[in-house]
C-alpha cells in the first residue's frame, strides 16, 4: 500500500512533499529467538511487545499471539503485535482488546515510517489473511489524525504519565501540595514500603483481597480473578521486569499493595489496592512515591499510569492521548461487540449484588 509521510490523504497517498513513498505490508512471522532479538532493538518497544508479556496475555485470555513483520517492499521496517481470540464463533484480532489488562500493542516501527501507513496495511492483513471479523488496536504512537478515513471507530483513551528525568526534588515539587502532605503523613504514621519477593505466594492473595475491597466501595467486584495476578507474576518475574510493593503500617500489617511492570524506559502501574479502613494513613501515595524513586534510580525515564483518571493528576502527571480504535467486518459484528461490553458490565453488577446479599 503506497503512502507518503503526512496526514493529508489523496488517492491513496499521504502527501507531504518531498516525502518518501512507503509500500507497506504485514507478513505473519514465527516467534524465533532471532525475531525477538530484532524486536528488542526498536526504540518504541514496550513491555507489552515482549515474549513474557504475550505469554501472560495468551494464558489468561486463551488467545493465540500474532506476530508480523512490517515491510516496505523487500525491506523490513517494523513489527506488529496482536492476539487472536474467538467470540460468538468469530475470529477477533486484539491489539489489544478491552478487559485484557494489557495496553499499547500495535506497532514497532523504524524512525520515519508513518504509523498511518502501517495501520492501513494492517486492515487487509486482519480481515484478509487472518480472516477476522473484528479488529481492535491501541498503539502508543497513533494519533487521531492517523485514523481518519480508514473506516475505523475510535474513542479517546488518554493515559497519565510522569517524566522521571528531573531530579527527585523536582518530581516531589511537581505534585500537588495535598499529595506531598499525604506522603509525609504516611512516613510520620510509620507506613513502610518494601519490595515483595515474587516467589512469595501470599502477595497475589493480599493484592486481590484488597482489590475486592476497593471495588466493593463502588458496589462492584474486580474485573479479573486472582489467577490473572498469579499468571502475571509467573510470566514476568523471572526476567526481573516486575516490581511488587507492599505498604505496612506501624504494626506490620500489609495495608496496601502495587504491581508495577517495567521495561526499557518505562514503568507501568498495572494495579494498586489498599484496605479502606487504613487509607487514612495514605499508603497509596507512599507506594507511588517509592515506585517513582525506585524506577528513576534504575534509569527508567517515564512512569505510565496506563489510563487517565482525575486522581492521578495530583502526582504531577501529563495527559497523553492514545486513541482506542476498532473496525468490524459488518454492523452486526460491531453490535455484538457493544452488546458483549454492556453484558459484562451488567454481569459485574449482578455478581456484586449477590456478594452483598451473601454476607
Amino acid at each position: 500500500m503506497a503512502a507518503r509521510r503526512g496526514i493529508i490523504r489523496q488517492e491513496g497517498l499521504f502527501i507531504e512533499p518531498p516525502g518518501e513513498i512507503f509500500m507497506l505490508r504485514l507478513h505473519r512471522a514465527e516467534p524465533t529467538a532471532a525475531l525477538w532479538a530484532d524486536r528488542a532493538t526498536y526504540d518504541d518497544r514496550l513491555i507489552f511487545h515482549t515474549e513474557p508479556w504475550l505469554r501472560f496475555v495468551a494464558e489468561s485470555q486463551r488467545a493465540e499471539p500474532v506476530l508480523a513483520t512490517v515491510t516496505d517492499g523487500p525491506r523490513p521496517v517494523g513489527h506488529f503485535t496482536g492476539l487472536l481470540t474467538r467470540r460468538y464463533g468469530l475470529r477477533i484480532l486484539g491489539s489489544p482488546m478491552a478487559g485484557w489488562t494489557t495496553s499499547y500493542l500495535g506497532f514497532n516501527l523504524d524512525p520515519g515510517v508513518p504509523r498511518r501507513a502501517a495501520l492501513e496495511a494492517l486492515v487487509p492483513f486482519a480481515f484478509g489473511e487472518l480472516g477476522c471479523a473484528h479488529l481492535e488496536l491501541r498503539d502508543r504512537g497513533l494519533t487521531e489524525p492517523d485514523l481518519a478515513g480508514l473506516g475505523l471507530r475510535w474513542a479517546a483513551a488518554p493515559t497519565a504519565v510522569i517524566d522521571l528525568t528531573p531530579d527527585e526534588d523536582a518530581l516531589f515539587g511537581a505534585m500537588t501540595g495535598a499529595c506531598r502532605r499525604n506522603i509525609r503523613k504516611a512516613a510520620k504514621s510509620s507506613v513502610v514500603v518494601a519490595e515483595a519477593d515474587p516467589a512469595d505466594d501470599t502477595f497475589a492473595g493480599e493484592f486481590h483481597e484488597q482489590l475486592r475491597d476497593v471495588f466493593a466501595k463502588q458496589n462492584l467486584v474486580p474485573t479479573y480473578s486472582i489467577e490473572r495476578v498469579r499468571a502475571l507474576i509467573r510470566n514476568l518475574a523471572p526476567g526481573g521486569r516486575l516490581l511488587l510493593l507492599r505498604a505496612r503500617d506501624g504494626e506490620g500489617r500489609c495495608i496496601a499493595t502495587a504491581v508495577l511492570p517495567w521495561y526499557h524506559r518505562t514503568m507501568y502501574f498495572w494495579g494498586g489496592a489498599s484496605w479502606r479502613e487504613h487509607q487514612h494513613l495514605r499508603p497509596n501515595e507512599a507506594l507511588i512515591w517509592h515506585a517513582l524513586r525506585w524506577a528513576k534510580q534504575r534509569g527508567v525515564a517515564e512512569f505510565d499510569f496506563v489510563g487517565g483518571n482525575a486522581y492521578k493528576a495530583k502526582y504531577g502527571t501529563t495527559e497523553v492521548p492514545v486513541p482506542w480504535a476498532r473496525r468490524s467486518r459488518s454492523p452486526l459484528v460491531a453490535g455484538l461487540r457493544d452488546a458483549a461490553k454492556e453484558g459484562f458490565a451488567l454481569k459485574q453488577r449482578a455478581v456484586a449484588r449477590l456478594a452483598r446479599v451473601s454476607r
